[in-house]
């Protein structure tokens, strides 16, 4: 049992902001060049061989953008990683620099597994990500099936995808993926906030998330640890109206699970604690969603700044959150947004306001107990739903 008061299980490292893509819900902006602020070669270098001194095991290196793959000195980076030992998995746009060529070179240093992002059919991707990207991304995924890469595919949820998650995850299973991680987003100011859920669609469609795990893919959600509560809760006395609508439409085209397996226990990991993100200049944050500057890796090391920011500190402590997230039977195991509590409050510390407890205690001024009530009165007043696990 890794300590997330001494190290993170996953480092984030935004080893270029260029970029050749201009996804519209993106927390960054699409740039064909690198800015002249990125880490050096022997910053990078040094910066690598510094995660070993969180000891072993080593946390994972996630190398993202941008565009790693524009990212000058990739080589150099992936193979210093390789030098010390630790462990890198890698998250590429979908262009054509990713050949099968460089998926071999992937391979043969040992890189764990590949990322790639997949919202919807063809127009709701292409809308998001650019012209021609969808074609692009399900050419990949055969390429990195033929090569035995472990692949993930990544996946926004928005008003706009709602209804084609089910279509979603039947083309993730045809083609044999694995393991599937669903970011719910964050308000960046990209000109898509109407796109964000209501706390009734983001239960639903968590709970439909626990649903799916049945059919053997693994489910990882992003910005949503209220993930964790509900597989403690469980599907047996729930059935929103979106749920009910998923999971009909779910069976329809994959049918019934062939058998009800109980999810394995996520790692209760949120924003700075067991996972930290490293932006292209060497500044740190809690996540990449989350604009609340911790350092720099440049002045102190990763290791430090993790270990002994006091902003990260409280954070880890869920007892130190603010409104219903402080006093919640979950705040451990799952603590709520403090990406979408910083969006929406300017406040990292304020409670979710995604979560059904949280907009159910604004909108009564109840206290942390009479919403647990109306909570699970809620789950039992709704009818059964076929295929509840």
């Amino acid at each position: 049992m890794i300590d997330y008061n001494q190290k993170p299980i996953l480092i984030f490292w935004e080893t270029t902001k260029a970029c050749g893509l201009a996804c519209t819900h993106c927390r960054a902006s699409s740039m064909e060049n690198p800015l002249p602020d990125e880490l050096t070669h022997n910053e990078a270098t040094l910066f690598i061989k510094s995660i070993q001194n969180f000891g072993k095991p080593y946390p994972v290196l996630i190398l993202t953008g941008g565009d790693m793959m524009r990212r000058t000195g990739l080589n150099n980076i992936i193979e210093t990683a390789e030098k010390y030992g630790i462990p890198t998995s890698i998250s590429p746009a979908a262009t054509d620099l990713l050949t099968p060529e460089r998926i071999d070179y992937f391979k043969s240093h040992h890189i764990l597994s590949a990322s790639l992002s997949l919202d919807g059919d063809r127009d709701m991707h292409d809308w998001l990500r650019g012209p021609g990207v969808y074609d692009k991304t399900l050419e990949l995924i055969n390429l990195f099936n033929l090569k035995r890469l472990k692949l993930q595919i990544n996946s926004v949820v928005m008003k706009k995808n709602l209804d084609q998650l089910p279509e979603l995850l039947k083309l993730l299973i045809d083609n044999n993926v694995k393991t599937w991680e669903v970011f719910f987003l964050i308000q960046t100011g990209r000109a898509i906030d109407s796109e964000d859920l209501t706390p009734e669609e983001f239960e639903d469609i968590n709970h439909w998330l626990l649903f799916v795990m049945n059919y053997g893919i693994v489910v990882r959600t992003v910005e949503s640890p209220i993930f964790r509560r509900i597989i403690d809760q469980g599907n047996e006395n729930y059935s929103g109206e979106l749920y009910h609508k998923l999971i009909s439409k779910t069976i329809d085209l994959l049918g019934l699970p062939e058998s009800k397996n109980i999810p394995s226990r996520v790692s209760n990991t949120r924003d700075g604690n067991g996972i930290i993100f490293v932006a292209y200049n060497g500044d740190v944050y809690p996540s990449g969603f989350l604009p609340y500057k911790l350092g720099n890796i440049k002045e102190n090391s990763i290791v430090d700044i993790y270990r002994d920011n006091e902003t990260l500190k409280l954070l880890r402590n869920s007892s130190n959150l603010g409104g219903l997230c402080g006093a919640c039977e979950w705040g451990d195991s799952c603590g709520g947004s403090r990406s979408r509590a910083y969006a929406r409050y300017g406040d990292i510390f304020a409670q979710d306001p995604a979560c059904l407890y949280s907009d159910i205690g604004a909108q009564h001024t109840l206290n942390y107990s009479e919403v647990s009530t109306v909570i699970h009165q809620h789950y039992k007043s709704q009818p059964e739903c076929p295929g509840n696990p």
